[in-house]
């Protein structure tokens, strides 16, 4: 699920660029192993990747390698890669910390020689695309950060979803919340994030996104702390609920991580709010556990980038299938990490089999430069455009009780250009 963005600091550590490049092709013919247009072998294709698995705030997306062993699992069941098995390492645990994130990318390009680093799902992968781009690493996550936006190794399953100016941003968020309300016309919005530097331009891109549906922003700051969830939210509940010319505004949009949302829900709540609350990180059935977020969550609009689970499209039968076949155990609860484990690897899947039996980086990112297809789980992907661009598909779900309901169906929508 799409869901959207997931806001947190990025921490732009400089990098010592070492010289080598990763090796999952095998030297046949005496060329360097991976260097571009090095001879390919039958040899598995070495893959691993980087989740915060672990967090301060106890957040976790562990289920993300999970997600990605499935789908290379279906893969090599399925004869593999033009013939080549997909050797699946798995994913280090960076805890969401920069300094780890490096540690993590540098073992798995220098130590595990992986091919690419497939999935990517932490915040804190900014630090590493020069290391990754000058060892002629690929990698392909949740493209929620800049460092999937605008590089040359670097890919978002779902495209680019923080471009910068001169580019575009989708309209599919403000859309379906337009589709709920009926029109948007003569409503407003209110646009929260954290007090991080991808959440200010998460700020500055929804801001732009929402008006030309008819939405009036009335309320827009990235001022809740970014390192830690607050107890007291009554300085944001205060501005928020008197944004609107003294009132409440219809939509309160959260761009914030689930801890986060949870305080800022509750607390909304207590405070009368009757209007649409909506963020794009809490469709996790896993959340319904614990009763201060199930409560929380209901009737929360969530937004989310592919298909819902609720789906009966074949495509999502076979994750579910997957799912628990990777997991070893009938798994009945599905949640967004999954889906960016699942997606990030199949993006990879499909730019491997177009670039053909001679797998080298060279032929990857030749095939990745002029890629197009459509996947019924996330819609339209097109490259390059998805270097700069988001491919504007989503669905919206909502909480009542014990389960998700789809409240506004997978569909796409425009983009407007980003100034």
């Amino acid at each position: 699920m799409p869901r959207l963005l997931r806001a947190a600091g990025l921490v732009m550590v400089p990098v010592l660029l070492i010289a080598g490049c990763n090796s999952s092709t095998t030297d046949k013919d005496g060329d360097e192993p991976n260097q571009p247009g090095a001879s390919a072998s039958k040899d598995p294709v070495k893959i691993g990747g980087v989740v915060s698995k672990t967090t301060s705030s106890g957040y976790s997306k562990a289920d993300t390698d999970l997600g990605a062993k499935a789908r290379f699992m279906m893969a090599n069941d399925e004869g593999g890669v033009n013939g080549r098995k997909i050797d699946y390492i798995g994913s280090e645990d960076d805890g969401q910390e920069s300094a780890r994130t490096i540690t993590a990318v540098r073992k798995l390009v220098q130590q595990d020689k992986v091919f690419a680093i497939v999935p990517v799902n932490t915040t804190t992968i900014g630090g590493s695309a020069d290391f990754l781009r000058d060892n002629k690493t690929p990698y392909i996550g949740w493209g929620t950060l800049p460092a999937f936006c605008g590089q040359e190794y670097g890919m978002g399953y779902n495209g680019c979803l923080v471009p910068t100016p001169g580019h575009n941003v989708n309209t599919s968020w403000p859309g379906l919340l337009g589709d709920i309300l009926g029109g948007a016309q003569g409503k407003s919005v209110a646009l929260i994030t954290q007090d991080t530097d991808a959440g200010k331009f998460g700020l500055r891109t929804y801001q732009q996104a929402f008006p030309p549906g008819g939405f009036t922003v009335s309320y827009a700051k990235s001022t809740v702390p970014g390192t830690s969830v607050p107890t007291d939210w009554s300085p944001w509940v205060g501005e928020i609920m008197s944004s609107n010319g003294g009132k409440a505004p219809d939509v309160v949009v959260s761009v914030m991580q689930t801890p986060a949302n949870i305080g800022l829900f509750t607390a909304l709540k207590r405070a009368g709010f009757k209007g649409i609350l909506t963020d794009a990180t809490d469709y996790d059935p896993a959340l319904l556990k614990q009763a201060a977020s199930k409560e929380a969550l209901q009737d929360v609009q969530v937004f989310v980038q592919n298909m819902p689970f609720e789906s009966t499209a074949p495509e999502m039968a076979k994750f579910k299938e997957y799912i628990s076949k990777a997991k070893g155990s009938e798994v009945t609860e599905w949640n967004q990490s999954m889906m960016v484990g699942w997606n990030s690897a199949d993006l990879f899947l499909a730019i491997a089999k177009k670039a053909g039996d001679n797998l080298t980086v060279e032929t990857f990112q030749a095939a990745a430069a002029n890629f197009q297809d459509t996947y019924a789980l996330v819609g339209d992907r097109k490259f390059p455009l998805g270097r700069n661009d988001s491919f504007g598909c989503g669905a919206m779900v909502q909480l009542k009780g014990e389960t998700y309901g789809i409240t506004s169906p997978y569909k796409c929508y425009p983009s407007i250009p980003f100034k």
